[in-house]
């Protein structure tokens, strides 16, 4: 199925539009084309799926189900359901704010903030049928980790001090935090499909231009910068180029799902997997834009230790990779 892309690729490409075979600008435009419509189209299919298994999540249920969870199985169920949950950092400060006041321990609140952004399930998908489902499981692993070594340190840290004041005296407050209850509705098959659409409207209005962004930055790599590049700067795996890809994707504003043809596009060039997870997962996780929206909620002790633990957490992603040569 996945050649009927390709085929309507290389009509549009070359029939309809003429463009001489074996430039760049046919080249690009041919990625383009290709992996848009490739994308596009599995969104509307799987997004519908994933929603329909999902009918009966609600963020309210997962901050209950958090509540009184201990700290250690918090971290791993927090950086879980930030992979399960469709949220940017935007839209996942008025749920951190909810765990806050449920005083669930700040390093599972953490856990799940830091996950949300790099993992969820369209990107999964995405990853799956664009890279394979090795390339996959490895991205998804990092993530998780990432959530949970972050969430055991921010607790080790006791960085509730650095949260804006009025957060802060959440956990001052002892056990006079409310207890949530929350009822799971029941939902019938005809609800389930209203659910279900309307969460994949939703969805797709909200992420269709970020996929044409991504996608555009991918088919600009793959047909206007030179391999020779690549190969000069960033391919040979040389250490100072990890930590170099991460910074350079501070800059870019983008999510999980508009990176990935990002990240397609780097590996077709010949740069090294550590490289290209360095600055993929930088430039979902400390974009410049997502801090600015955290500043709303956090003190600035506690945004420079949030950036510098991403950044040389992805560093050690990085050169761990590219040492040992998965690919």
């Amino acid at each position: 199925m996945l050649h009927w892309f390709t085929d309507l690729a290389s009509w549009l490409t070359f029939t309809v539009l003429a463009l001489e075979p074996d430039t760049r600008l046919a080249s690009g435009v041919h990625f383009f084309i290709e992996d848009s419509s490739k994308i596009l189209v599995l969104l509307m299919v799987l997004i519908y799926i994933i929603a329909l298994m999902r009918a009966s999540l609600n963020p309210e249920r997962v901050r209950a189900y958090l509540q009184g969870k201990g700290r250690y199985s918090g971290y791993l169920l927090g950086s879980l359901f930030g992979a399960v949950t469709p949220f940017c950092s935007c839209s996942s400060i008025p749920l951190f704010m909810g765990f806050v006041s449920a005083r669930i321990p700040l390093g599972v609140t953490m856990a799940f903030l830091l996950t949300s952004p790099m993992i969820n399930e369209v990107a999964i998908v995405l990853l799956s049928s664009l890279l394979g489902l090795k390339f996959t499981l490895l991205y998804l692993s990092v993530g998780l980790l990432t959530g949970i070594i972050g969430g055991w340190l921010i607790d080790a840290l006791k960085a509730e001090r650095w949260l804006v004041v009025f957060l802060a005296k959440q956990y001052e407050q002892g056990d006079q935090a409310a207890q949530l209850i929350y009822e799971s509705p029941r939902l019938d098959i005809r609800q389930r499909h209203q659910f279900a659409w309307q969460e994949t409207r939703e969805i797709f209005q909200r992420i269709w231009k970020w996929v044409f962004i991504g996608v555009g930055i991918g088919a600009f790599i793959h047909g206007f910068v030179p391999q020779q590049w690549f190969q000069q700067y960033l391919a040979d795996g040389q250490w100072w180029s990890v930590p170099l890809a991460a910074l350079m994707a501070i800059p870019v504003y983008v999510n999980a799902t508009s990176v990935i043809p990002i990240m397609e596009s780097l590996l077709l060039k010949g740069l090294p997997l550590g490289t290209t997870l360095a600055f993929c997962m930088s430039a979902v996780a400390v974009s410049l834009p997502e801090f600015m929206m955290l500043k709303q909620v956090m003190k600035f002790k506690l945004l420079a230790l949030i950036a510098a633990y991403l950044l040389v957490a992805f560093c050690l992603v990085g050169w761990l990779f590219n040492a040992v040569n998965v690919l």
